[in-house]
């Protein structure tokens, strides 16, 4: 699942369901996404606060990070991003259910952490968590998409400053309309170029999103 934190905004919210027939506990785990050299992701380790002020953190925050849910309940979460935002961010956002302990500062009592334990003992337990990749938008946001048409190849280039989404994305047979592929979705990082491969007697669609603004663009072999 994917997320953003528009320009002009400083916090989103995550509200976490639980479907279960137990009580959950969730921890939630917050580690910025680089990207080296060679353009492939890198995870950061969580990053732990310093004593400068909130402001200069430049860090995305959970609060709260731990969250006791009971069965079929719901709790949010808010993800606020302190700092600068001269460029644009990328974290990957994991929410995990945990068996209670002291080191996940659940403020549990060892008795309650072992009668919750010896409870799910008791039955089939499956502890399901999920995830989300939030982009964070820069303070001012640019949008410069070029697209180039060529014989072979159709080439989406981002030249501004944040990440484009290539909705709906799809390959139609120009005369059996219905024939098609099935849909993808495709996200363009600032500097980066996604290519497509032209196909005889296809025809090549997708929702070019910038943002708000979305508009239709498809291509075929010329």
């Amino acid at each position: 699942m994917f997320g953003f934190l528009d320009d002009g905004k400083s916090a989103v919210l995550k509200r976490i369901y639980n479907s279960g027939t137990s009580t959950a506990f969730v921890k939630v785990v917050v580690q910025e996404i680089t990207y080296d050299a060679s353009g492939q992701p890198v995870e950061q380790p969580p990053k732990a606060l310093s004593a400068a002020p909130l402001a200069q953190q430049n860090t995305l925050l959970a609060s709260p990070a731990r969250m006791i849910i009971p069965a079929n309940g719901m709790q949010s979460t808010r993800l606020l991003f302190m700092g600068s935002r001269a460029q644009e961010r990328y974290y990957r956002v994991r929410f995990i259910p945990v068996l209670p302990s002291s080191a996940d500062s659940f403020d549990q009592s060892a008795d309650d952490q072992q009668a919750y334990k010896n409870t799910l003992a008791a039955q089939v337990t499956l502890l399901t968590g999920f995830g989300t990749l939030l982009f964070v938008r820069p303070d001012k946001v640019v949008f410069d998409t070029r697209l180039k048409d060529e014989k072979d190849t159709y080439s989406v280039h981002n030249a501004g400053n944040s990440v484009i989404a290539l909705d709906f994305v799809k390959t139609c047979h120009v005369e059996i309309t219905t024939q098609c592929s099935a849909i993808a979705q495709h996200y363009v990082l600032p500097g980066r170029t996604y290519t497509f491969t032209k196909e005889p007697d296809k025809v090549h669609s997708f929702v070019l999103q910038e943002g708000r603004a979305e508009r239709t663009i498809s291509f075929s072999t010329t």
